[in-house]
């Protein structure tokens, strides 16, 4: 499923396609989803640690895969950007 287009200002790098996948988009609430995505474009990257937090800094500088993570429990889930920019996904855990 594609995502609609959400106004996101001075993103540090293009999401290119947003899409969900049909498990995230059951489970999610959009307005989570919205704000998981604003802040994944600002380079806030979520609850990742600190290995994964350095790795997209570099990824970021270098034109590599960024991955995110917000919410918790079952509410928890991942977004990740290609390194071409092509496309970000919203996922659960479980889609991996």
């Amino acid at each position: 499923m594609v995502i609609s287009i959400i106004a996101i200002k001075s993103p540090k790098f293009p999401l290119g396609q947003v899409v969900i996948t049909a498990n995230a988009s059951a489970q999610l609430d959009p307005a989570a989803v919205r704000e998981g995505l604003k802040r994944h474009a600002a380079g806030d990257w979520g609850e990742v640690g600190e290995e994964d937090r350095r790795e997209n800094e570099f990824s970021l500088r270098e034109g590599y895969r960024l991955l995110s993570v917000y919410g918790h429990g079952v509410d928890r889930f991942w977004i990740i950007t290609e390194a071409d920019r092509s496309v970000t996904t919203v996922l659960m855990p479980d889609d991996y």
